[in-house]
C-alpha cells in the first residue's frame, strides 16, 4: 500500500480521534469561566501544589534515608542529627500540607461544579423551551440528545461541572508525574525518565481512551437506553397499577423490561470486551517490560557504587510513583468523560433544535389584536410531519367566521387536532396559507398570535398548583383577576365544586401536597376549560376545544356544549369533537376527511344532504339508543366513527 494510500484512513482517523477526543476537551474548557476566574485560577494553585508537594516528600524522606548512616553514627546533637531532623520536619510538613490540601482541593471543586452545572441547567432548560413551535420535540434525535444531556445532570458525578473540576485536578497528577520522571533522569538516566513518561502516558491511553471509546457505545443504545427507562417508569408508577394487574401485563411488563435491558446492555458488553481484554494485555506487557529495565539500571547503578543511599531511594520512590499514575484517576476520568458527553448532548440538541424548528421566534409586524375582524381561513394548507411524506392535510381550505361556533367532525386520522398545532403555530404549513382578518399569520411575531388564541388541548396540562393558579396560567401576561378567575370557572361549570374544597380557590390540585386534592378526569376538564375562558377575558378572540370533553359520559357531554354554544355567543369559536351528536348545536359543521373539507353546513343542512355526516350521525346514534347489542359490523363502523 502505498503512502497515497493511507493518507484517506489517517486522515478520517485522525477526524475522528478530533471529533470524540479533542473537541470534547476544548468544550469542557469553555464552560470553565462559568465557575468564576478567581475560583479557577485558586483552583490550579492548589492542585499545582498537590503535584509539587508528593515530590518534595520523596526527596525530603530519601535525604532522610541518607542522613540516617551518619546521624547514627554521630549521635544525638551531631551535625548529622540535626540534618536529620531538618529533613524529618520537611517530610512531615509536605506529608500534613498535602492531607490539608487534599479537603480544599475537593471543596473548591465541588463549589466550581456547582457553578457551572447550575449555567448549564439553566442553558438547557432554555434550549429545550427555545422552540417556537413543537417539531425538534418530536423528533427522536432531539429526544435522545436531551435524554443524554438531562440523566447525566440528575447525579452529580458525570456532570459538565465535574468534567471541569476533573480537568483541573489533572493538574495535580501529570506534575507529580513530570516530577518523579525528572527524579528518575537526574538519578539513574534521561532515557530511562523518558522511558518511564512514555510507559505511563500508554497506560493512562489506554485507560483514558478505554473509557471514550467505551463511552461512545453507551451513547450508541442511547435510544434503547431510553425505552427501557420509561418500562422501569412504567413499572414503579402509581397511575399505571391498577391497569398493569387488571389486564395482566406484571408479568408481561417486566419481560418486557428485560429485554429491553438485554438490547441496550448487550452491545455495551461486547465493546467492553473488545476495548479493556487484549488491549490491556499488551499495555501491561510493555509497562512490565520498562519498569524492569528502570529497575535493573537502577540496580546496577546502586551496585557500582555510582549513586549515594539518598539518590538510590529517589530513584525506586519515584519509579513507583510515576507507574502507580498510570492507573485509573478517580477524580478525573469518569468526570472528564461522561461530562463531556453531558455537554455535548446539549450542544446536539441546541444544533438540533436550531434544525427542526421551522416556526419563527420572532417575525412579522403586524399586531394581530389590531384587526378588526377575527376571521380565520385556511388556503390551499398543505402539511406532512418531519421525515414523513404522507400529507395530513392536502390543499385545506376553510373559513372560521368571525363570531361564530364552528365544530371540525371526522373520524380518526382526518387531521382534526394537526389543524389545530398549525392554527396555534406549532407547525407550519408546508404550503398554502392560514390568514387571520385577511393578514397571513407569518407576518405576524407568534407570541403575540398565540394571545389571540385561547385552546384546551386534548392532553392538557394538570399543573400541581392551586385551583385558581391553574385557570390563571391561561393569561400570565396579564395582572391576575381573582374575579376573572371565578366567572371562568362559573362558564365552565367547575365553580361550585372549587369553592367547596378546603381551600376554596387556592387549594393545590395535588395530593402530594398539604390539604391538597385530586379531582376526576372530568373535573379536570372543566378547569382547562376554565383556563381556556380565562384567556377569553384577557383578549383572547378565537377559543379552539380539542376533544375537551373526552372525560364526561355522553349526557354530560351534550348539555355542556348546549351551555358552550349559548355561552360563547359571538365568540369565535372551534369545537372539534369525535362525537357527532354533541356538536349539532354549532353554528356550523365542517367533516373532515383525509387532509380536506368533505362536507360543511348546519346540522340540518347536513342531515338533508344525506352524506358522510348524516351516515356517521345515525351510526353513533343507533349506537347510544339501540337497547339490544348491534350486529358486528354495525360496532365496527360506529366505533371508527366514533375515533
Amino acid at each position: 500500500m502505498t503512502r497515497q494510500d493511507q493518507t484517506p484512513s489517517s486522515t478520517t482517523t485522525w477526524s475522528r480521534w478530533k471529533a470524540e477526543a479533542v473537541r470534547p476537551r476544548l468544550l469542557i474548557l469553555r464552560h470553565l469561566p462559568v465557575a468564576g476566574v478567581g475560583l479557577v485560577t485558586t483552583l490550579v494553585v492548589v492542585n499545582l501544589l498537590l503535584g509539587l508537594l508528593p515530590i518534595g516528600f520523596v526527596v525530603a524522606t530519601s535525604a532522610l534515608v541518607g542522613e540516617v548512616p551518619g546521624a547514627v553514627a554521630g549521635g544525638e546533637g551531631s551535625d548529622a542529627w540535626r540534618e536529620l531532623v531538618r529533613l524529618f520536619v520537611l517530610a512531615a510538613a509536605a506529608f500534613v500540607v498535602q492531607q490539608v490540601l487534599a479537603p480544599v482541593q475537593l471543596t473548591l471543586g465541588e463549589i466550581a461544579r456547582r457553578r457551572v452545572d447550575g449555567h448549564v441547567h439553566q442553558r438547557l432548560i432554555g434550549i429545550s423551551m427555545r422552540s417556537t413551535g413543537i417539531g425538534p420535540m418530536e423528533q427522536q434525535d432531539s429526544l435522545d440528545a436531551l435524554k443524554e444531556a438531562s440523566r447525566r445532570l440528575d447525579g452529580s458525578w458525570e456532570t459538565p461541572g465535574m468534567a471541569c473540576a476533573g480537568l483541573i485536578a489533572l493538574v495535580a497528577r501529570y506534575t507529580s508525574l513530570v516530577g518523579y520522571c525528572v527524579l528518575v533522569g537526574a538519578v539513574v538516566s534521561w532515557f530511562a525518565g523518558a522511558a518511564l513518561l512514555v510507559t505511563v502516558l500508554v497506560f493512562r491511553y489506554g485507560n483514558r481512551g478505554g473509557l471514550r471509546k467505551y463511552s461512545q457505545a453507551w451513547s450508541s443504545v442511547i435510544a434503547v437506553f431510553r425505552r427501557a427507562t420509561y418500562l422501569r417508569t412504567l413499572a414503579l408508577s402509581g397511575s399505571a397499577a391498577k391497569e398493569l394487574r387488571v389486564f395482566g401485563l406484571t408479568g408481561w411488563l417486566g419481560d418486557r423490561y428485560a429485554d429491553a435491558h438485554r438490547q441496550w446492555l448487550a452491545p455495551v458488553w461486547r465493546a467492553r470486551r473488545r476495548i479493556y481484554l487484549l488491549p490491556y494485555l499488551a499495555y501491561t506487557a510493555i509497562g512490565l517490560a520498562v519498569s524492569v529495565l528502570v529497575f535493573v539500571a537502577l540496580a546496577r547503578t546502586g551496585a557500582a557504587g555510582s549513586v549515594t543511599l539518598a539518590e538510590l531511594a529517589i530513584g525506586l520512590q519515584a519509579t513507583m510513583g510515576a507507574l502507580m499514575l498510570g492507573g485509573y484517576y478517580p477524580e478525573s476520568d469518569d468526570a472528564t468523560q461522561l461530562g463531556m458527553l453531558a455537554a455535548e448532548g446539549m450542544e446536539k440538541l441546541d444544533e438540533r433544535v436550531a434544525r427542526h424548528d421551522t416556526v419563527p421566534s420572532q417575525r412579522g409586524t403586524v399586531d394581530p389584536a389590531s384587526l378588526d375582524v377575527p376571521s380565520v381561513r385556511f388556503e390551499g394548507v398543505r402539511f406532512h410531519y418531519p421525515g414523513s411524506r404522507r400529507p395530513v392535510h392536502d390543499g385545506l381550505d376553510l373559513e372560521l367566521e368571525p363570531g361564530r361556533c364552528t365544530a371540525l367532525v371526522g373520524i380518526n386520522g382526518a387531521g382534526k387536532t394537526t389543524l389545530v398545532k398549525l392554527l396555534t403555530r406549532l407547525y407550519e404549513p408546508t404550503s398554502g396559507t392560514i390568514r387571520f382578518g385577511g393578514v397571513d399569520l407569518r407576518e405576524m411575531e407568534v407570541d403575540r398570535w398565540r394571545r389571540q388564541v385561547s385552546v384546551v388541548f386534548q392532553e392538557f396540562l394538570r399543573f400541581e398548583l392551586s385551583a385558581a393558579d391553574n385557570i390563571a396560567l391561561g393569561a400570565v401576561h396579564v395582572p391576575r383577576d381573582e374575579t376573572a378567575v371565578r366567572r371562568a370557572a362559573e362558564r365552565a361549570g367547575i365553580r361550585d365544586v372549587l369553592e367547596s374544597l378546603p381551600h376554596g380557590f387556592e387549594t393545590p390540585l395535588s395530593r402530594a401536597y398539604t390539604g391538597g386534592v385530586d379531582l376526576s378526569g372530568g373535573q379536570w376538564q372543566r378547569v382547562a376549560i376554565a383556563r381556556a375562558f380565562y384567556a377569553l377575558e384577557a383578549g383572547a378572540r378565537l377559543l379552539v376545544l380539542d376533544e375537551p370533553t373526552s372525560a364526561l359520559d355522553v349526557r354530560a357531554e351534550a348539555r355542556f356544549f348546549e351551555q358552550f354554544v349559548e355561552r360563547t355567543r359571538g365568540a369565535t369559536s372551534l369545537l372539534i369533537s369525535h362525537r357527532f351528536s354533541s356538536v349539532r348545536h354549532a353554528d356550523r359543521i365542517i367533516v373532515l376527511e383525509h387532509g380536506r373539507v368533505l362536507e360543511q353546513g348546519t346540522h340540518d343542512e347536513l342531515e338533508a344532504a344525506g352524506g358522510r355526516y348524516a351516515e356517521l350521525f345515525h351510526l353513533q346514534a343507533e349506537r347510544f339508543t339501540q337497547d339490544d347489542v348491534p350486529d358486528e359490523r354495525a360496532v365496527t363502523t360506529a366505533r371508527g366513527a366514533e375515533r
